[in-house]
């Protein structure tokens, strides 16, 4: 029969203790021995304690302005040389009778202002560069996404016709000018043909104010809409896929599954693409000078851009042209501004 266990008291025990953890620590420090005295090392971390504020260097208030400086200062140089210098000088010179053969320049204050807000030709520039903006803005958009929705699926050469949707936007806009002159000429062009073959009376697309602006509409929307094509095919691969799935489970349409889950996805990148196709179609040239010369017909297809153009190096006005360039300037900054507040709000919701 063993014999009866003894009582221990709480002081034994916590002694007991001691000796092992004694023990334990002597054990742990047996391998850092030199000869017979064992360096003694802590069984615990030390604590570290964090650096107070403001002794990093990177903390420091004038090392951060000298970095800032360093990284911001070639830009800031960069874009007062080529931008901001330049759009003083042209708001300068609005208010000047300047022209490019002449040595010197008189003050005329508002008057080339003035004058373009009371030449009647004026109002039908206006008309010609909204109505050529907002179709190429809206062809292009959506076209680009439609094609962006049907490519966006394992399909046998969907690269191929990618590449080919997008190179036209690398090509010259002069070069494509030119190849669809051939295309709308009424003689032997591929769309006169296409009309007369199926019964209707092909226009005179050069010759025709309104047929001729819609005749370029059509060039730019198709120069430019690979451009579009590959920002909404990003977006698209970017969207979560379960979302899509989620819709699909839940019983909603296509159509529902475009309006209420795809598109406010999207509604990011087409506010980006808004802003930067409306720059960019205000600033067509290449497609006006070789097609039509902003006729037919005085100022048929004359945009403000091209109109710029005309009186600065045709009519030899560069005052007037400037106040121009001025007018477009101040529609262009309220019309970007008004973009970004939108696309503002739409990020807040």
């Amino acid at each position: 029969m063993s014999a009866p266990l003894r009582g221990v008291s709480g002081e034994q025990s916590v002694a007991s203790a001691d000796r092992q953890l004694s023990g334990t620590a002597s054990e742990i420090n047996q391998p850092f021995a030199k000869g017979r005295k064992a360096a003694r090392v802590r069984s615990w971390p030390e604590r570290v304690l964090p650096t107070p504020p403001g002794r990093g260097w990177r903390s420091r208030p004038w090392q951060d302005y000298a970095l800032f400086v360093v990284l911001v200062a070639p830009n800031l140089i960069l874009l007062g040389v080529f931008v901001y210098r330049p759009l003083a000088d042209n708001i300068r010179l609005s208010f000047t009778d300047w022209n490019i053969s002449a040595t010197g320049m008189n003050w005329v204050g508002f008057d080339n202002y003035t004058e373009w807000f009371g030449r009647s030709d004026s109002w039908q520039i206006v008309q010609n560069t909204v109505f050529f903006t907002v179709a190429a803005v809206v062809g292009s958009m959506v076209i680009g996404l439609g094609l962006a929705l049907l490519l966006d699926r394992k399909l046998f050469g969907r690269n191929v016709v990618r590449s080919a949707i997008f190179a036209p936007y690398v090509i010259s806009g002069a070069a494509i000018g030119v190849g669809f002159q051939f295309i709308f000429d009424p003689g032997f062009g591929l769309i006169p043909d296409l009309l007369e073959r199926m019964g209707i009376h092909s226009p005179d697309f050069a010759q025709n104010p309104h047929w001729a602006l819609f005749m370029i509409t059509v060039t730019y929307i198709w120069k430019n809409l690979g451009y579009s094509f590959v920002i909404y095919l990003a977006a698209l691969q970017g969207i979560r896929a379960d979302l899509m799935e989620a819709a699909e489970i839940d019983g909603a349409s296509r159509w529902t599954t475009f309006t209420r889950v795809l598109l406010p996805q999207l509604r990011p990148t087409s506010y980006f693409l808004s802003i930067t196709v409306l720059l960019n179609s205000l600033q067509v040239f290449d497609l006006i000078n070789v097609m039509t010369r902003g006729g037919p017909i005085g100022t048929g297809t004359t945009t403000m851009i091209y109109q710029v153009y005309r009186e600065s190096w045709v009519n030899q006005r560069a005052g007037y042209g400037a106040a121009v360039a001025t007018i477009m300037f101040l529609v262009l900054l309220i019309v970007t501004l008004v973009q970004v507040r939108m696309m503002d709000r739409g990020d807040e919701k």
